[in-house]
């Protein structure tokens, strides 16, 4: 767990045996110093707290505090917010890391000290959709769990997720919506293609109706949702029929793993994304109310921040994701 960081001005620690550079002292002049400045900055960065980035250098906290308020005095400008767990970065940080970090990653690898090295035992965060990383997500990745990959993964809406991802508290996040702004790199990693379902005993009362005659025909019949705004079934409505959806939900839950077991069982109908109930459709425990050859589609992306180092094992989860995904 990431605590919070002194605000107040600390005194240079001496630096503990470990993986950092073996001076932090100006001994060798100003240059000497700054490239250590901007490593400590990298490593505060990519790690989303100054005790983390501590651990991975072999000093201090004090001392990092130091050398980052240095590095703020030296460019005049913030470069982290304090949070309640750890810190966020600036604008200004964000551009520098993007600068920064590659070259400097290749000259620390070309004097021995391979950034890869320093996080490749390090868990990998992953975050997104409950629903998607539970169904879909975790089992793909269950090969390289038995392989030696470690997980640490969080669930949650997407723009909470984003801005810890920006704050370095995730590696990789799926994200029901593509992040705007520069500071994450996005690629698309799944369609959500989306259907109008019910459980087969509904459906056969209704019989074709809605298809015939319109959603009208669903009429008194409850709805199971998501959320009271409808977020899903408006969508829904919206690009199928052309109509604005004005009713309210008779059963909400706020995991459409939820809403698949309420309909399942008969409360009543609703929209999902077929991902997640392909397979009772393709038993029978579902049946679709509708079909239309252009159903409203959603694209997930796989989000992660700019200028981290090569972990390998955030690559390995990457590259499975994207190879596996588009298969859901």
């Amino acid at each position: 767990m990431r605590h919070r960081e002194s605000d107040g001005e600390e005194e240079p620690g001496r630096a503990a045996p470990g993986r950092g550079l073996p001076s932090r002292e100006p001994a060798q002049g100003a240059s000497a110093l700054d490239l250590n400045l901007v490593r400590t900055f990298l490593a505060v960065y990519r790690s989303g707290s100054f005790t983390s980035a501590a651990h991975l250098l072999g000093i201090s906290q004090p001392t990092v505090t130091t050398q980052v308020k240095a590095l703020e005095r030296q460019s005049g400008r913030p470069l982290f917010a304090r949070l309640p767990r750890g810190v966020a970065p600036t604008p200004y940080a964000q551009d520098l890391a993007a600068r920064v970090a590659g070259p400097l990653d290749a000259l620390l690898a070309a004097t021995g000290h391979d950034p890869a090295e320093e996080v490749s035992a390090s868990p990998v965060h992953l975050a997104g959709p409950a629903e998607l990383l539970c169904t879909r997500v975790l089992p793909a990745l269950a090969p390289l769990v038995a392989d030696g990959v470690q997980l640490r993964v969080t669930t949650g809406l997407t723009d909470p997720l984003l801005e810890e991802l920006r704050a370095g508290r995730h590696d990789l996040v799926i994200a029901t919506s593509r992040p705007r702004g520069r500071t994450l790199a996005a690629v698309p990693l799944l369609d959500e293609e989306f259907v109008l379902v019910a459980a087969p005993a509904l459906a056969e009362r209704l019989g074709g109706r809605v298809t015939t005659e319109g959603p009208g025909a669903l009429h008194g019949v409850p709805l199971i949702t998501y959320a009271e705004d409808l977020p899903i079934a408006r969508r829904y409505w919206r690009h199928v029929f052309d109509q604005r959806l004005s009713r309210r939900a008779a059963v909400t839950v706020p995991d459409l793993r939820g809403v698949l077991a309420a309909v399942v069982g008969g409360a009543g109908f609703t929209v999902l994304p077929r991902y997640l109930c392909q397979d009772e459709l393709a038993s029978g425990a579902l049946a679709p109310l509708h079909e239309t050859d252009d159903p409203p589609i959603n694209t997930a992306y796989l989000a992660q921040r700019p200028g981290t180092p090569a972990h390998p094992h955030v690559t390995l989860v990457r590259d499975r994701l994207l190879a596996l995904a588009p298969t859901w």
